[in-house]
């Protein structure tokens, strides 16, 4: 079985770099299925079932969290650069400008 993560020759990859790509696919798929549960549970009619699937959601954004974190571990830059945009206040896209000046 094939693997379409990687754009390069895996066996030319360190170890450290295969991880890396590993993480960003996981990190992909846990956003993907926020969106599938988000779009589930605004035509599910039944609550229960909603309930359930509110609960798999959360799931999927704490693994998605966990994701994130790993890989800003491993990429100061983009912890420094996100460290002005995330758990802030004001305009999104003003901050997203000033953590890209503070990087360069």
């Amino acid at each position: 079985m094939g693997f379409d993560q990687y754009h390069e020759p895996p066996e030319e990859l360190s170890h450290k770099v295969r991880t890396f790509a590993r993480m960003i696919t996981s990190l992909i798929e846990e956003a993907e299925a926020i969106g599938w549960y988000e779009q589930r549970m605004s035509v599910e009619k039944d609550p229960q079932a909603r309930a359930i699937m509110k609960n798999a959601q959360g799931e999927e954004f704490k693994h998605f969290g966990m994701n994130l974190e790993f890989l800003l571990r491993q990429k100061k830059d983009w912890r420094a650069e996100l460290k002005e945009i995330l758990f802030t206040t004001g305009d999104i896209v003003k901050r997203g400008e000033a953590g890209e000046k503070k990087v360069d």
